[in-house]
């Protein structure tokens, strides 16, 4: 187990403390809280990649690892804030079938010996989805047009990575026949 997997499971370990935080009152801070440990775990995503690129640590477990634990963070997160009453449940439900249809694609893969890891779309989508979060979850006025551009960015690429995962790796359903 090198280091940027490390660095996954602990942004795995850190979901359940966040729901406490954002959806069980405990202190006056609880949202803020909640926020802290999200970011925390959004940036151990960046550190965890940026460490397995740079020193050569990439791990067939990291390139399967590493999109689960972004997809339990952020859905995790995304439900919760529909119990808050802060996202509609249908984009949550646009982002949550996207990983669920990449899940699959990636099961399928694996059945064949093959890893398929996170593409530029994907990353880019998973930035939007972090982003958007954290304004949800700070909940400022101020913020609000910024808010919404963020978590309807977050939906387009969700729906662009999606289309482009698809397109790229057709040959993996022919592979699953």
């Amino acid at each position: 187990m090198n280091l940027p997997n490390k660095l996954t499971m602990f942004r795995v370990v850190l979901i359940p403390f966040f729901i406490v935080f954002l959806l069980i009152p405990i202190t006056p801070y609880d949202k803020w809280i909640a926020l802290a440990v999200f970011i925390i775990a959004s940036l151990t995503d960046l550190l965890d990649g940026k460490i397995a690129r740079k020193y050569h640590l990439v791990t067939n477990f990291g390139k399967f690892m590493d999109p689960l634990a972004d997809k339990l963070l952020v859905c995790s997160a995304l439900i919760c804030l529909i119990e808050l009453n802060k996202i509609p449940s249908w984009m949550v439900i646009i982002i949550i079938a996207r990983e669920f249809i990449i899940s699959g694609f990636r099961l399928v893969a694996s059945d064949n010996g093959r890893v398929i890891a996170a593409s530029y779309w994907g990353k880019f989508k998973t930035t939007f989805q972090m982003v958007a979060v954290c304004l949800l979850i700070a909940d400022i006025p101020a913020l609000n047009v910024v808010t919404q551009i963020a978590l309807w960015g977050a939906v387009v690429l969700t729906v662009v990575s999606l289309i482009d995962y698809l397109a790229k790796n057709k040959d993996v359903m022919k592979e699953g026949k």
